[in-house]
């Protein structure tokens, strides 16, 4: 797959990417994060959005807080993964904005002041919901005043990576569906929760497709030799993995093996997986 790369970012600054809609990276680096959570500056109808105010980091929020001058008027949540609300607590009483996300948290910890549904609008941006990575991820739909159609893809697509599907509250079916559902839009940019905006976003979407497919073939082949665990598995298909994401490889695996178990395409005995 063609994923793109980027020089680190410059901290504590608003990186322009089109008109009304800047760009600042949070220094939570890593394997899961790449060079950091991407927290997006929007000028809307209504007033300046701030979507995905990244990790509990007071830098970040003192940031954000300095490039926005505290006027903001809405803070739009992605999902609920702590690299993207972390610093809700911070900045909503910093600011005094409401929340806006999914009409339902997967995080008990943390409820939207105004919830959407698939399809639903809100200053200019359309929520579609897009489980998988996250049961309450949802992408955000709006055209730029240069006529750009964007979509903040948040996890569910990245320009750096694949997503990581962890059960129980990620879903490999969900997530599926939800890449096919994007490949029925004409977006021209892609805006990810980490990495650099994302050009012809559809052709790595359809890639993205075919190596889940090529995964599940790998499984199924896998399988046919005799049952396995889950680990064993994972060893079998990410054997060049870097160590630190093994882990989450491995919850990749249980995700693609629940998705083939309700197509009753393998079985579950115990901690071993069979063929059907």
């Amino acid at each position: 797959m063609a994923f793109l790369t980027e020089p680190e970012p410059a901290r504590g600054v608003v990186l322009p990417i089109l008109p009304g809609v800047g760009r600042m990276v949070a220094a939570n680096p890593g394997p899961m994060t790449y060079h950091g959570t991407n927290t997006y500056l929007i000028e809307t109808p209504e007033g300046l959005a701030v979507l995905d105010p990244g990790p509990d980091s007071a830098v970040h929020v003192k940031n954000l807080l300095d490039a926005t001058g505290g006027a903001v008027k809405h803070i739009l949540i992605s999902h609920t993964h702590h690299d993207h609300i972390g610093a809700v607590p911070a900045f909503q009483k910093a600011t005094g904005a409401p929340t806006i996300g999914f009409q339902t948290s997967a995080d008990d910890s943390f409820t939207a002041d105004i919830r959407l549904d698939d399809g639903d609008s809100y200053a200019g941006l359309t929520a579609i919901h897009t489980p998988g990575h996250a049961a309450d991820h949802i992408a955000l739909a709006m055209n730029a005043t240069d006529g750009t159609r964007v979509l903040f893809s948040a996890d569910h697509v990245m320009s750096w990576s694949s997503s990581v599907v962890s059960p129980p509250f990620g879903d490999m079916a969900a997530y599926f569906n939800s890449l096919k559902l994007l490949l029925d839009r004409d977006d021209d940019l892609y805006l990810p929760g980490h990495g650099p905006p994302l050009s012809n976003p559809r052709d790595l979407v359809r890639d993205l497709v075919h190596h889940r497919e090529a995964r599940e073939q790998a499984l199924r082949e896998e399988l046919s030799r005799g049952p396995a665990t889950s680990h064993q598995l994972m060893n079998a298909l990410y054997s060049q993995t870097d160590m630190r994401l093994r882990r989450a490889a491995e919850r990749n695996v249980v995700a693609h093996l629940l998705k083939l178990e309700g197509e009753g395409s393998v079985l579950r005995e115990g901690e071993l997986w069979k063929a059907a």
